[in-house]
């Protein structure tokens, strides 16, 4: 046994003591390796009733918890979560390949958002006090309770953190969960299971379900109150018409096919790193990953030998060491699918600038960072979403030029600016439609905002995650109006026309007072 097998193994049994293999599961390999984790029990959807009436009947309990209860033990999974971080380091790269640097970035993302929703959830969802009908006369208090059972379809790409991170926020508001990882990393999501349960969350409030997706995608929206999904924009649609169907609420991280743009007042050689971090971290298996850039003829040149000579340097490795850039890519498909957008742009004219090949000692997956020129729109690589370490580059004149071309894709996730010039670059950004614009960072500080939301536009996605609508979506609204002194209506003996005069006199006398006296904000 190596050691990089032997590390997982042992990060397992740290964080899963208690796991149990079924031989008749499908395997699990890491792609560092090729060796094979293990095999688990699939889920049938004929478990699916038993599995939501534990939900239902756990999230009574939970919800019936308070706001302090829910925190203390949501802040005691974040401090389990920094305190088991080498553990859960080694569990999500001996699972997905990526580097270790990939992967702190998901310890990291899951802290910030429990330390958040523990402490804002009470808050963000305390009753609300509006206008009502009658100044004075009525008062109006918008309430929320939680919406029951959350179904949670995660992928493969973040594991912990597009398992955890969801989860919280739905907990904190008083929901159960039902997740399904997807079936190349179920593991990541048993050890979030565990670390909640040591925290003192209820048994089976966070219950996984293994198996594929068509298999149990729609046994869960069927018995779900409302859906969280990541993944495809073909996939979205179809759960999002499920849904629809089922009148049940939605939120959905899709596809995405970001870019990024380099102004000619922008310093080459930050723009050039913050391009490295944009396009290759995590192999470029990132929703809000750039695949894109688009340069400014001005600084072009200096551009461009910048970036190379950051991507020529970059170290590619199957290691769990801190000293590799990037890892192999998760899986046989996806290294298909990035192996044929770069021989397919290669074939009808496109320049490779660096990479384009396959790295077979990086474990079994392995590709070079790749960088691409000269790409035309009958290219594959062109509009379609790679999902992995490629970039193509293309030459523009004008901040227009570079905005009509980002604009021109069916996506709006991700998209990241260049500049020294703050305020034109703030401008440039409300031009561009996508849900997340970065200014001088690649994805990390709009990620990391986490009291703002994130989201896409257009075939990206629709709802949020992240700010108040990442835990007010879990959670149905309530207006309770109570009416004081007499009802909304003519007084007994006033008549019809005489009423309305007297509410015509009213709306006119109070159009222009303070909205605060109104009840107003």
């Amino acid at each position: 046994m190596n050691d990089l097998d032997f590390r997982g193994q042992q990060a397992l049994k740290h964080l899963l003591p208690n796991l149990t293999f079924d031989d008749a599961g499908t395997p699990v390999r890491s792609p560092l390796t090729g060796t094979e984790i293990g095999r688990l029990a699939t889920t049938t959807a004929a478990d699916m009733d038993d599995v939501f009436a534990t939900a239902r009947r756990v999230q009574r309990e939970w919800a019936g918890l308070s706001f302090a209860d829910r925190r203390d033990r949501v802040l005691d999974f974040h401090d389990r979560v920094l305190s088991d971080r080498w553990a859960l380091l080694d569990l999500i790269q001996w699972e997905t390949g990526k580097s270790r640097g990939s992967a702190f970035e998901e310890i990291a993302d899951v802290a910030i958002n429990a330390r958040h929703y523990a402490r804002k959830a009470k808050s963000l969802l305390a009753d609300e006090k509006v206008q009502g009908a009658m100044p004075l006369l009525t008062k109006a208090v918008v309430t929320r309770q939680p919406k029951g059972v959350v179904a949670v379809i995660s992928p493969w790409n973040y594991p912990f953190t597009l398992t955890a991170s969801d989860a919280i926020a739905a907990i904190m508001a008083g929901n159960a969960i039902v997740l399904k990882p997807d079936s190349l990393t179920p593991f990541t999501a048993l050890a979030v299971k565990a670390l909640l349960e040591r925290s003192g969350v209820p048994e089976d409030l966070f219950q996984v379900v293994v198996g594929a997706g068509a298999d149990l995608g729609t046994p869960m929206i069927e018995r779900a109150d409302y859906v969280m999904f990541t993944g495809s924009t073909a996939t979205g649609r179809k759960i999002s018409e499920q849904a629809g169907r089922n009148l049940i609420g939605f939120s959905a991280e899709l596809g995405g096919k970001n870019a990024m743009i380099v102004r000619k007042d922008a310093l080459p050689g930050n723009a050039a790193a913050g391009a490295v971090k944009a396009c290759f971290s995590n192999a470029g298996q990132l929703c809000i990953s750039i695949e894109r850039i688009y340069v400014h003829t001005d600084i072009w040149d200096e551009f461009v030998a910048a970036f190379l000579a950051k991507v020529k340097a970059m170290k590619v490795d199957a290691t769990m060491q801190w000293n590799a850039d990037m890892g192999p890519l998760i899986s046989q498909d996806q290294f298909d699918k990035v192996s044929a957008h770069v021989d397919d742009a290669r074939a009808k004219g496109a320049t490779v600038l660096a990479g384009g090949e396959a790295l077979p000692d990086v474990g079994i997956f392995g590709y070079t960072p790749t960088v691409l020129t000269d790409v035309t729109e009958d290219m594959d690589v062109f509009g379609e979403e790679t999902f992995g370490p490629v970039v193509s580059l293309y030459r523009v004149d004008s901040d227009d030029d570079a905005v009509a071309r980002v604009n021109e894709t069916p996506y709006g996730l991700n998209a990241s600016i260049w500049s020294r010039n703050f305020d034109e670059a703030e401008a440039l950004a409300r031009r561009i439609d996508t849900g997340m614009v970065n200014i001088n960072d690649s994805y990390a500080a709009g990620w990391g905002s986490i009291g703002g939301i994130n989201g896409g536009l257009k075939d990206s996605g629709m709802g949020h995650r992240h700010g108040p609508e990442g835990i007010t979506k879990y959670t149905d609204a309530r207006l309770v109006a109570s009416q004081r002194l007499m009802p909304v209506a003519a007084p007994a003996g006033l008549g019809q026309e005489a009423w309305s005069s007297v509410m015509t006199r009213f709306l006119k006398a109070v159009r222009n007072l303070p909205p605060q006296l109104l009840g107003e904000k």
